[in-house]
């Protein structure tokens, strides 16, 4: 076993130094070799460590693809051989998928957080975690996974599952955390690899090492993040603002103290950088494509609620800024059409300010009839939108007024610049 240590170490030491393309592969491929040994001859001692039926199972699932898919609950019901599991959901289209699949009981949508953070939420009370999610591409979906784990940074075994690259990836190896030399860290990165290559192999999926990470470079107030895997034409927005369209399979944007000032690899939208306020680049969430590349029919709750919130360009936040309303005014022609699918799931209309200028985030679309659309002259919606928080709803998140009510106070607001107000009378999905 020491010589099996020994070699592993002087290939990394190898790896480490500047190699050919070519050799790299065949050495990369030996070294999964030997740590696949390696973790086998030790397996019987580290499963002993934590009975199967008592292993504490942490799963984070990731994006509506893998749910609409039905892989999600294929995954869960196999990982629950394993022993005992505790299912949260990270991103906001993922509730939506979860309430149109019904798994409000599997998968829980209590709380909005990053994938990161809730491994990070579940270190203290898993045995082991996995990150389960459908990339749109393998490149991708193993950027995803290395850049998850090392915000993370948690010091649990880590294996990502990825429907759409189709691959098993041992995380535990990924960051920082477990490149320490105690034991325990060793044992969990074992361990790491134990798990991943059995679950490879019982799903017909590839085993693969995480990529490398240092896709976000930071010098001062500049940061750089690159996104690679683009599909030209795609869509690229940051934070939910579509900031510009890819042109090539890597889009590289830059900010300098908060501001983006660089857009590379992807023609940029002006407007769409005007609009969009400070940001932190290194814990945006940048997105290339649309936010729900998947469909399934929407299940649309009867529920009853009071008075209006305002929603302005933060179509992702929607399930807590209008929770408990019977309507929310949305900004702009995306925020409008993503925010409306959501709340159509809790039964909240909307009365959307739009202008015409949309991009289409999202693919198929529902929004509850009732809603009323109010288009203006383009370029005015956002100063409608203004103007509406200010004098409508007084600088308040949240007032008492009906949809019909607040559907005439804006149409009266826009005045001159009103082209069309519109009741939706059906389903628009």
């Amino acid at each position: 076993m020491s010589r099996i240590k020994e070699a592993i170490g002087k290939i990394k030491a190898i790896l480490d130094s500047h190699v050919c393309l070519s050799r790299r592969e065949s050495l990369l491929e030996i070294l999964d070799l030997l740590n696949e040994e390696l973790a086998s001859s030790e397996g019987f001692h580290i499963e002993q460590k934590t009975a199967p039926s008592s292993r504490r199972i942490g799963v984070v699932v990731h994006g509506p693809e893998i749910i609409d898919s039905g892989h999600a609950l294929q995954l869960i019901d196999h990982l629950k051989k394993m022993g005992k599991v505790k299912v949260v959901l990270g991103g906001t289209m993922g509730r939506v998928a979860v309430m149109d699949a019904g798994l409000e009981d599997e998968i829980s949508i209590n709380t909005r957080r990053r994938p990161s953070i809730s491994i990070r939420d579940m270190a203290e009370d898993s045995d082991i975690i996995f990150l389960i999610n459908q990339a749109k591409s393998r490149e991708t979906g193993q950027a995803f996974g290395t850049m998850v784990a090392k915000l993370a940074g948690i010091d649990k075994p880590l294996v990502q599952i990825d429907c759409g690259g189709r691959f098993v990836a041992d995380l535990t190896l990924s960051h920082e955390a477990s490149g320490a030399a105690d034991s325990e860290n060793n044992e969990n990165c074992h361990e790491g690899l134990r798990v991943a290559s059995r679950l490879a192999e019982d799903l017909g999926l590839d085993l693969l090492r995480p990529s490398s990470p240092g896709r976000t470079l930071v010098q001062g107030d500049t940061v750089r993040r690159i996104l690679t895997g683009v599909i030209p034409g795609e869509l690229i927005s940051v934070n939910g603002t579509v900031i510009g369209r890819a042109i090539g399979a890597e889009v590289e944007v830059e900010a300098k103290g908060g501001r983006i000032v660089a857009l590379k690899g992807a023609e940029p939208k002006v407007h769409g950088l005007e609009k969009l306020p400070r940001v932190d680049l290194e814990k945006a969430i940048i997105r290339s494509g649309s936010i729900r590349r998947s469909t399934a029919r929407p299940r649309i709750k009867e529920v009853w609620g009071e008075g209006a919130a305002f929603i302005d360009h933060c179509a992702e936040d929607a399930f807590e800024a209008a929770g408990g309303a019977a309507v929310a005014l949305t900004v702009g022609d995306d925020t409008t059409a993503i925010a409306g699918d959501i709340l159509a799931r809790l039964g909240i209309a909307v009365v959307g300010i739009v202008d015409g200028d949309i991009d289409r985030l999202a693919g198929s679309l529902t929004i509850l009839p009732g809603s009323i659309i109010i288009r203006v002259r383009p370029g005015y919606d956002d100063i409608i939108g203004r103007r509406a928080r200010e004098e409508i709803f007084r600088g308040e998140d949240r007032i008492s007024i009906s949809a019909l009510d607040l559907a005439d106070r804006v149409a009266d607001l826009a005045g001159e610049l009103l082209l069309e107000r519109e009741e939706v009378r059906s389903d628009l999905a």
